[in-house]
C-alpha cells in the first residue's frame, strides 16, 4: 500500500501545483471564499463523491462512500489566506493586493483534493467513509467550529472514528520532514482587553487627576509576575501586551487607558486559571490605584490536543510511507494556535507539521509562516496527499 499511494500522488504533482498556484494566485480572506471553493469544487468535479458547501460560509464538504457499516475518518484542509501583502517576487505571486497565502492554506487545500483522488481511485474495498473538510475562516474567524455545527462530523452518519490535518511550515523544519507529538500540539490563544478609567486634568498638577496611565504600567508588569510566580513552568503560560494606547500629548493626563495582550497556554487548566487570575490582578490593581478598570477576557481557539494512540498512529504513519528517517521530532508544543482544535476536541485524532523551506534555504532563518516573503516549496505536494490518503487507509482497516 505505502508504495502505491506513493506512485499515485507522484503522478498528481503537476495537476496539484497547478492547483496551488492558482489558489495563492487569488487568495481569500475569512469565512467568505467563492473563488477558492468554485477551484475546489472544478477539482472535485467528476469524482465519486457526495458533496455539499456552507449555509453560512465558502466551505465544502466531501464525503467519500466505502463499505455499508464501516467506521469514517475525516481529513481537514483548510483554504483561507491572510491580509499581507506578498513580497515573494514568485510568478506566481498573489494578484490580490494586501492578500496573501501567507500560511500555507493553499498547500493544504491542493493535498487534500490529491488525498480525495488517491482514495476515490480505491473506493472499491474501501473499508469505511471519508470526510473531506475544506474549511474556510482558520485565521482568526473559528470556520470549524462553523462547520462543525453544520454538521460536518455527521456528513458521513456518525462521528468519525479520527480525524487528522496538516500544517506545512516555511521554516523551523527541514523540507519534507513530518513532526507531531502526543497532547498538547499547539496553545490555545485568548486575548485580554483592559481600559483603565480615571480623570484627565493638566499634567502638573497629578494629585488634582486620577492617572491612568501608571495603573495601566503597572498592571502589565504585573501580568508577567503572575506568570512567573502563579504558573508551572512545566504547563507554561505566555502573556504579551502587544497594544497599549493613552493620551495625546505630553502635557495632558488622558481619562483612560487600553491595553491588548494575547494570553497563550498549553492545558484546559491552566487556561481557566489564567483567565480567572489576569482578570483579578487587573480589577484589584485598579482599585489599589482608586481606579477603575473594565477588563474583558476573549475566549480564542483552544489547546490543539492530539489523542496519544492517534499521534503515535500518525507518526507509524509518516515512517512506513517515508521511512523513519522523515518523521521529526516534536519536543515541545508550537506557541501559535488552530482551530483544528475544535475537530480534536469533538473527535481522537492528529494534528502534523511538514517542512516546506525551500532547498537551499536555511530552516532556521528562513521567513516563516505569516512573513510577506514566506515561501513554501511545491515539491512536498505529492508527499502530504499521500500521507492524508495513507492515514485515512489504515485507520478505516485498523480493528474497532
Amino acid at each position: 500500500m505505502p508504495a502505491s499511494v506513493r506512485r499515485d500522488a507522484a503522478a498528481l504533482a503537476g495537476e496539484l501545483t497547478g492547483l496551488r498556484r492558482q489558489l495563492h494566485r487569488e487568495p481569500e480572506v475569512g469565512l467568505d471564499l467563492p473563488l477558492t471553493q468554485q477551484k475546489v469544487l472544478a477539482a472535485l468535479d467528476g469524482l465519486p463523491l457526495e458533496v455539499s458547501v456552507g449555509r453560512e460560509l465558502s466551505s465544502v464538504t466531501a464525503v467519500l462512500r466505502g463499505e455499508p457499516g464501516g467506521p469514517a475518518v475525516l481529513l481537514r484542509g483548510d483554504m483561507d489566506a491572510l491580509p499581507v501583502t506578498e513580497r515573494t517576487g514568485l510568478d506566481y505571486a498573489s494578484t490580490v493586493p494586501g492578500v496573501m497565502h501567507a500560511c500555507g492554506h493553499d498547500l493544504h487545500t491542493a493535498m487534500l483534493v490529491g488525498a480525495a483522488r488517491i482514495l476515490a481511485a480505491r473506493q472499491a474495498g474501501l473499508p469505511g467513509n471519508v470526510i473531506f473538510m475544506f474549511q474556510p475562516g482558520e485565521e482568526g474567524c473559528h470556520g470549524a467550529r462553523q462547520m462543525i455545527s453544520e454538521g460536518v462530523l455527521e456528513a458521513a452518519g456518525g462521528r468519525p472514528a479520527a480525524a487528522y490535518a496538516l500544517h506545512v511550515a516555511s521554516a523551523q523544519y527541514s523540507l519534507g520532514t513530518f513532526a507531531t507529538r502526543p497532547g498538547p500540539m499547539m496553545a490555545a490563544a485568548d486575548i485580554l482587553e483592559v481600559t483603565v478609567r480615571g480623570e484627565g486634568g493638566h499634567a502638573s498638577v497629578p494629585h488634582l487627576c486620577a492617572d491612568p496611565i501608571p495603573a495601566a504600567c503597572a498592571m502589565v508588569t504585573a501580568l508577567q509576575t503572575m506568570v512567573t510566580r502563579t504558573f508551572d513552568v512545566f504547563d507554561p503560560v505566555v502573556i504579551t501586551v502587544g497594544s497599549f494606547h493613552a493620551g495625546t500629548t505630553d502635557n495632558v493626563i488622558p481619562d483612560e487607558a487600553h491595553f491588548l495582550a494575547t494570553v497563550r497556554s498549553f492545558s484546559p487548566g491552566a487556561r481557566d486559571r489564567v483567565r480567572a487570575a489576569s482578570l483579578g490582578l487587573v480589577a484589584d490593581l485598579a482599585t489599589a490605584h482608586g481606579l477603575s478598570a473594565d477588563a474583558e477576557y476573549h475566549d480564542g481557539y483552544p489547546v490543539t490536543i492530539n489523542d496519544a494512540a492517534e499521534a503515535e498512529f500518525a507518526g507509524q504513519a509518516v515512517a512506513d510511507l517515508f521511512g523513519p528517517s522523515r518523521l521529526g521530532t516534536q519536543a515541545n508544543p508550537l506557541a501559535g494556535a488552530e482551530d483544528f482544535s475544535y475537530v480534536l476536541g469533538a473527535v481522537p485524532g492528529a494534528f502534523l507539521m511538514l517542512g516546506a523551506c525551500p532547498p537551499g534555504a536555511d530552516p532556521a532563518t528562513a521567513p516563516f509562516n505569516h512573513a510577506a516573503d514566506a515561501v513554501f516549496d511545491d515539491s512536498v505536494l505529492p508527499d502530504g496527499a499521500a500521507l492524508l490518503a495513507g492515514l485515512a487507509l489504515r485507520r478505516l482497516a485498523k480493528p474497532h
